[in-house]
């Protein structure tokens, strides 16, 4: 289905709120720079970013968190015939600070040294734990009990412990191997 065009203005508009801020915060840093400077910037008002971002300065860099919610459960959902946990960190091998893409580094730096960013990045992570039990329950046909939670909540936790690691990716691959040994089901 195409977008028409109202959609492809407020598209428009979000990225270049993104990108404006992005620019901003890598050059001057994440707390050096207000919403009134992302919005001039972008070249539109401070009430237009707030309606693309209610979230605020952090949504700019993160998003809102609905993409990755998505994307999260689709790991598990389109796992073919990998295991739930390979499915989980082949999936998350390929976003932030597990990434080797060098145009995106200076990003994940940006989010991993700055408290707010980093903090509203995990929470972003966190907010997925009931889906991400729910859909591994669905999928291994157990029940989402405290035991499913608790693989949730460590497997989103990942980014942001394992992810400030010298190595980010090895890190990745020791947690999902202590995960692996206590939950050898999934």
């Amino acid at each position: 289905m195409t977008q028409g065009r109202r959609e492809r203005k407020k598209e428009a508009t979000r990225r270049a709120l993104s990108d404006a801020a992005t620019r901003l915060f890598l050059a001057r840093g994440f707390d050096k720079v207000t919403v009134a400077e992302i919005a001039e910037a972008a070249d539109t008002a401070v009430s237009t970013l707030f309606a693309h971002f209610p979230a605020g300065k952090e949504a700019l860099v993160l998003g809102d968190g609905e993409e990755r919610g998505r994307s999260l459960t689709a790991a598990v959902r389109e796992r073919g015939d990998r295991s739930v946990l390979d499915a989980l960190r082949d999936f998350l091998a390929t976003r932030g600070p597990f990434e080797a893409d060098p145009e995106t580094r200076p990003v994940v730096e940006l989010v991993a040294n700055t408290p707010a960013l980093r903090a509203y990045a995990r929470r972003m992570w966190t907010d997925n734990e009931a889906a991400l039990a729910e859909v591994i329950a669905a999928e291994t046909g157990r029940e989402a009990d405290v035991s499913l939670r608790l693989v949730a909540r460590y497997v989103l936790e990942i980014p942001d412990l394992a992810g400030t690691a010298e190595d980010a990716p090895a890190a990745l691959d020791i947690a999902f191997e202590h995960l692996k040994r206590g939950w050898p089901g999934l």
